[in-house]
């Protein structure tokens, strides 16, 4: 493999560790989310991930999260045929085979150069799928993407490994940039200090990676931008597909979501601009 993994900063390989539980799912008899590709991505890439440590409920979560996205951007696109769908630190994940959009549709996938350079690599090439290597901190990495059609933006497993100052220009700079659309993300609510240290001390080098400590009020985004309007908040332990989890973990899933911190723990928020 051309590119040398052992040159990738900690930030950068935390898409290693999405992209190992959603190929772990596809293993599992009953997956959530059952991307085979993912599997097959792993495979090719010289790399440790069994050192990763993933706990099963991660990979839950992560499949989990995955299916939601999935299942709201093909929604977009049934409305807007002629969508651009962008995916916000993409990694190495495969929404785009996932969804099999028409051929009417064009995607973006926004990571460091370093990690699309690997993407390149180990991801089949779609003549619908663009590749930008840039860093969201720097507001160019829009100019390849076209402003004026329906933009349906995916941030997942992004939010954790930014800066707040970067998530605030972020969601300043889409609505400013993208003439209409929609932003669906994955977060943790308001996470605390003793959870980051115990994510430190499970995923090491990568988990200390996580810097951002979220809110929980979903409607803190709106502040950052007038022309950001919040259309969903929804529960990842509310959502019928947590009856596809061994029973204890069902269990446990369900009744952290009746506390509203258990609720905000994991979820999707989307908003519209």
């Amino acid at each position: 493999m051309g590119n040398a993994i052992s040159d990738l900063t900690p930030v950068e390989q935390t898409a290693f560790v999405t992209q190992y539980a959603r190929a772990v799912d596809s293993r599992w008899p009953r997956p959530i989310l059952g991307d085979a590709l993912a599997d097959d991505i792993v495979a090719k890439i010289d790399y440790d991930f069994d050192g990763l440590g993933v706990p099963a409920s991660a990979i839950r979560q992560t499949a989990l999260r995955g299916k939601l996205l999935d299942d709201r951007v093909r929604r977009f696109i049934a409305e807007h045929p002629d969508a651009v769908v962008v995916d916000l630190g993409a990694g190495l994940a495969t929404p785009m085979q996932r969804v099999m959009p028409p051929p009417t549709v064009d995607w973006y996938n926004v990571d460091l150069p370093k990690v699309i350079a690997l993407r390149d690599e180990v991801v089949p090439a779609d003549a619908r799928a663009h590749s930008i290597a840039a860093s969201l901190a720097d507001n160019a990495w829009t100019d390849l993407i076209p402003a004026d059609r329906p933009t349906f933006l995916i941030a997942d497993g992004l939010v954790a490994f930014v800066s707040e100052s970067l998530l605030v220009n972020l969601f300043r700079h889409i609505p400013d940039h993208f003439h209409s659309g929609e932003l669906a993300i994955n977060d943790y609510g308001r996470v605390s200090a003793l959870n980051i240290a115990a994510m430190k001390l499970v995923f090491g080098a990568v988990g200390n990676q996580w810097i951002y400590r979220g809110f929980s009020d979903a409607h803190v985004p709106e502040r950052w931008s007038p022309r950001l309007r919040l259309v969903e908040e929804t529960s990842l332990s509310h959502v019928p597909e947590v009856d596809r989890y061994p029973t204890a973990a069902r269990v446990s899933t369900r009744l952290m979501g009746m506390t509203k911190s258990g609720a905000r723990a994991a979820r999707i928020l989307r908003y519209r601009f």
